[in-house]
């Protein structure tokens, strides 16, 4: 088939969008501007191949792709103008890089003669994103010949591949184009035979590379099931249960992994490690000889200053080339996925064990006094939201989990269960900003879908809600209220007012009913838990609403320094 071009911004984008429709690009989001013309026209001549969506605001645009990459698996193409519009982008590039996000940006832009002559709308958009970038550069301003089309074709294919090896994550590629903008003629007159031009581009895998394995012959073990954002859950859990079961270690699993939603794959999960470690004692009692952690470190401190003080020896399993030692201990990084080598570990032949025994029934009783309290418990306290959410979601729905505190709860209280439900998050930098659009992204074209989240998280992304007519599926938001920042209370400076109230806690005073009906999302105040249940147990297939609790702040910080430490008591009384 051939095609003729009379317009050369046109044949350049046509390249472009055509070589990632063939690499397998499926979504590309798009900022409004006048620089980013060319590029808007060819992905919209794309659809329905790729799926192109417009969406006003920048820094809710990328976020959004970064849902919909952490959601599919896949790269997200962003296009924006020129300016500081590709400014907007940089937290969600941040936290692409940290959290090994695909994310492809396309940043258009002047051309060399108009930069640094004060035309307007010009800023330096070259490495825009500092060292963030798996790979970055800038595009040749377009040309008709056929050399250069094979130059941008086979750029934008080590762009797409930068992408994902040898980690997932961001690559920027900034764009110029001169004028005519629109797909006017402008006296270009080319022929492209697009089957023999385009006959090598294909979507290929990603080979990872193999390491010899160890022997582990240690029996006080444990495995530290770390935070895990995959598109295959349950082939992670099982490859988890294996090793488990072949070395006779428990695993610990954080609130963010998907194993504490795959329990009955693992009989020797262990849910309560954080509460269970406030108990010095007991802590004590459980030093291990050896850890395995497979991906990245849990968001528990208890857990994280347990390990520096034991000084165990540690092997971390996670394909990436990144450093993940945060403790900076006696540690060995197999580059290796752990569904690759579960079953190929050397083991001899262990049996259960007195430790495996202990941290097993230590675990059982923690749990029991937890579930007693919090099943009791009718005051609307913040911590029972993750407890009683993590056994009446739908079965597979996908949860987001906003920062600060939402995700210090999961952890804290979030039951096993065995109802494969699919936790997403943004831990790679840990902000609080973009929440709303990356659970929005994460929610489109998906069956309904969950967002947790406190107030100032959600109030720092309001303009995600702007995305709503464009949003394919269902988002509820169950929305801790707490009217400031309560991660804050936990702090030392919490006992410095003034200044903590105005200047760290940062109440806003918002009526959420309000803000809702302003963006036309669904809004309802919940007084009790049994509607909270009830609104759950079967979720809409359409929009946006907003499930609102509202909790004293000061009364929760309270709450939790007596009862973490209570709970780990062996012998509690739960009633």
């Amino acid at each position: 088939m051939q095609l003729n071009f009379n317009n050369l911004n046109q044949i350049w984008s046509y390249v472009l969008t055509e070589t990632l429709k063939r690499l397998g690009l499926e979504c590309a989001v798009i900022c409004p501007g006048s620089r980013s013309t060319p590029l808007t026209v060819a992905f919209a001549q794309q659809i329905p191949h790729i799926a192109a969506m417009p969406i006003l605001d920048e820094r809710s645009a990328a976020f959004f792709a970064l849902g919909r990459a952490k959601a599919t698996g896949k790269p997200v193409v962003l296009v924006c103008t020129s300016g500081t519009a590709g400014a907007n982008f940089y937290p969600a590039v941040i936290e692409a890089k940290e959290s090994r996000v695909p994310l492809l940006i396309l940043t258009t832009d002047r051309p060399a003669e108009l930069r640094n002559c004060h035309s307007g709308q010009t800023i330096d958009q070259v490495k825009l994103y500092g060292n963030y970038p798996n790979w970055q550069g800038e595009l040749a301003t377009p040309s008709p010949n056929l050399e250069m089309l094979a130059y941008l074709r086979q750029t934008v294919i080590y762009a797409w591949e930068r992408c994902q090896f040898p980690n997932f994550g961001p690559v920027h590629l900034n764009i110029p184009f001169r004028d005519p903008l629109a797909p006017v003629p402008d006296g270009t007159n080319v022929t492209l035979d697009v089957s023999d031009f385009f006959s090598a581009v294909a979507s290929s895998p990603v080979a990872i590379t193999n390491y010899q394995l160890p022997v582990i012959k240690c029996q006080k073990g444990i495995i530290i099931a770390g935070v895990a954002q995959t598109q295959l859950s349950e082939q992670y859990c099982r490859a988890i249960a294996r090793l488990s079961q072949s070395l006779q270690w428990p695993v610990l699993a954080e609130g963010l992994s998907p194993v504490r939603n795959y329990a009955d794959l693992n009989p020797y999960l262990i849910s309560t490690y954080d509460i269970i470690l406030r108990n010095e004692k007991l802590a004590k009692e459980l030093t291990p000889e050896m850890v395995i952690q497979i991906g990245e470190m849990p968001t528990s401190k208890e857990l994280r200053n347990w390990l520096i003080n034991t000084k165990s020896e540690r092997l971390i399993i996670d394909n990436c080339d990144q450093n993940l030692d945060s403790l900076h201990g006696k540690t060995r990084h197999l580059r290796i996925s752990v569904t690759e080598i579960s079953s190929e570990l050397e083991i001899e032949k262990l049996a259960e064990n007195e430790y495996l025994q202990k941290w097993c029934k230590i675990e059982k009783q923690v749990r029991k006094n937890i579930d007693d309290y919090l099943q009791n418990l009718e005051e609307l306290i913040e911590s029972k939201v993750a407890w009683l959410i993590s056994q009446i979601l739908p079965p597979e729905t996908p949860l987001f989990i906003a920062n600060s505190m939402p995700v210090r709860d999961v952890e804290f209280f979030w039951k096993p269960n065995n109802l494969r439900i699919k936790p997403y998050f943004n831990r790679g930098a840990n902000g609080i900003d973009g929440t709303l659009s990356t659970a929005l992204g994460i929610a489109h074209q998906q069956q309904s879908s969950i967002l947790l989240t406190g107030d100032l998280s959600l109030l720092h992304d309001t303009n995600g809600f702007l995305i709503s007519d464009k949003f394919i599926g269902h988002l509820t938001i169950i929305l801790i209220n707490n009217n400031g920042g309560g991660i804050f209370e936990m702090l030392p400076i919490a006992k410095f007012n003034p200044p903590f109230e105005e200047f760290f806690a940062t109440p806003q005073n918002i009526d959420f009913c309000q803000l809702c009906a302003t963006y036309n999302v669904q809004y309802q105040l919940i007084t009790a838990w049994e509607e909270l249940q009830d609104h759950l147990k079967q979720l809409p297939k359409t929009g946006i609403r907003v499930l609102e609790v509202k909790t004293n702040r000061k009364i929760d910080v309270i709450w939790r320094r007596e009862n973490l430490q209570m709970f780990a008591k062996i012998g509690y009384p739960t009633s």
